[in-house]
């Protein structure tokens, strides 16, 4: 056998199988989204087996992305978890065959108090589609089980229902890096989006800043003392003229010989160097950091260029943000 061959047609399968739902994607998507948005009660979603566990992680996607949603195990909420389930509430249920025992169990009670219920499901006759308010079909001929038996193909159209749904409601409401770092403030990410330059730059005292009207090996001293291998040129009122770094250094060495006696740090400083502004995000600094390939950045004041801090990419490491 050619597990090389066998994986690929596995994929290859469920993508051509997710390219066919993307082009029967129409107006019970819309409504599935505008049902989401308009309530003001949570998701409830709701699967038995193999489609719990994508209901779990459905649900998980969108409370991550500022939907409010809850799962709810199908055997669980007929032994006393259907409290949960509020009239403002919006249940997504996950049923292959769509007649799952104990998901068609629950719809009476759902209508009973009114509660709107989206269904996801390969079967357009079951019980589960018919009772339904949208239905959003599962669109495949087999599963990628060559035993066109364990869920493969449907479990993975089901989540990737789940994101879209997720996605758009994102978009409708406007959800920016900052509400997710909000949601997830316990994280490296939630740190990098929440956490800002100001924070954690190191300023006064421990600052390399230096006058340009100095000789360069004059100045070796301090960018040693500093520790920063960096030293940041500034004119008399601390606006930023430019920086030298290790690395600059090695360069300037080659270039003249090793003899740099005479080399004022004016003459051999990186003019307009990149910088970063106090009041930005940290994850900014990442970014600038990994596009210019640097591992300082001066810090300089919102509305000038007076130096007021650095900032290293070790900050970042120590602070867990990188």
């Amino acid at each position: 056998m050619d597990i090389i061959k066998e994986t690929r047609d596995v994929i290859t399968h469920e993508a051509r199988a997710l390219l066919e739902l993307s082009e029967n994607i129409g107006q019970n998507y819309l409504e599935a989204v505008k049902l989401i948005h308009q309530s003001s009660g949570m998701v409830i979603v709701i699967g038995m087996g193999k489609s719990g566990i994508i209901g779990r992680k459905i649900a998980a996607t969108l409370s991550s992305l500022g939907t409010p949603s809850a799962f709810l195990h199908a055997a669980e909420a007929l032994h006393g978890d259907l409290g949960m389930i509020k009239a403002n509430d919006i249940l997504l249920m996950i049923s292959n065959s769509g007649n799952t025992r104990e998901l068609i169990e629950i719809i009476p009670y759902a209508r009973r108090i009114g509660t709107k219920i989206i269904a996801i499901t390969h079967n357009k006759n079951s019980d589960l589609a018919k009772n339904s308010d949208v239905l959003l079909p599962l669109i495949y001929e087999t599963e990628a089980c060559p035993l066109n038996l364990a869920p493969t193909t449907s479990s993975t159209m089901s989540l990737v229902i789940g994101d879209a749904i997720a996605v758009a409601l994102t978009k409708i409401k406007n959800f920016m890096p900052k509400d997710f770092a909000m949601l997830h403030p316990g994280g490296s990410l939630g740190r990098r989006l929440l956490t800002k330059v100001s924070d954690i730059m190191h300023s006064g005292e421990e600052l390399p800043l230096i006058s340009g009207d100095v000789l360069l090996i004059e100045a070796l001293s301090l960018m040693t003392q500093k520790k920063f291998g960096t030293l940041i040129i500034a004119d008399s009122l601390n606006n930023l003229e430019g920086i030298i770094t290790d690395g600059d250094l090695r360069r300037i060495l080659c270039k003249n010989n090793g003899n740099i006696e005479k080399v004022m740090l004016r003459e051999a400083m990186i003019k307009n160097p990149k910088r970063i502004v106090m009041d930005k995000l940290c994850e900014e600094a990442i970014n600038l950091m990994e596009t210019s390939k640097i591992t300082t950045l001066p810090v300089v004041a919102v509305d000038n260029l007076k130096v007021i801090g650095i900032i290293h990419m070790h900050d970042l490491l120590k602070a867990k943000i990188y």
